[in-house]
């Protein structure tokens, strides 16, 4: 039964050098250098963020005019602070609730 398991794991190891030499020989010579296209990515992913703050700066200066107007709104709701329109009431209702 021993030898069986040593015949098995020989076929194996034969088989396995063999595949590996195949794959060796598809292997291109060189291959290109990587450290170019690295820093051409860099460089656009650097562009893309410098986009992206000049168009937040912008929107920033919208969103700020936008948000102090409805924080004045909301804090004269809380603070029950009412208008004349407010404070008359309806045409057909003249009771108070």
């Amino acid at each position: 039964m021993g030898l069986f398991v040593i015949v098995l794991l020989v076929i194996a190891t034969v088989l396995l050098i063999r595949n590996m030499n195949k794959r060796l020989r598809r292997l291109p010579d060189s291959f290109t250098d990587v450290q170019p296209t690295q820093r051409e990515a860099e460089i656009a992913r650097l562009n893309a963020d410098l986009e992206r703050s000049d168009e937040a700066s912008a929107d920033a200066k919208v969103d700020q005019d936008r948000s102090e107007a409805a924080t004045t709104a909301t804090e004269h709701e809380v603070k029950g602070v009412t208008t004349d329109s407010d404070a008359a009431p309806a045409e057909g209702d003249q009771r108070r609730v």
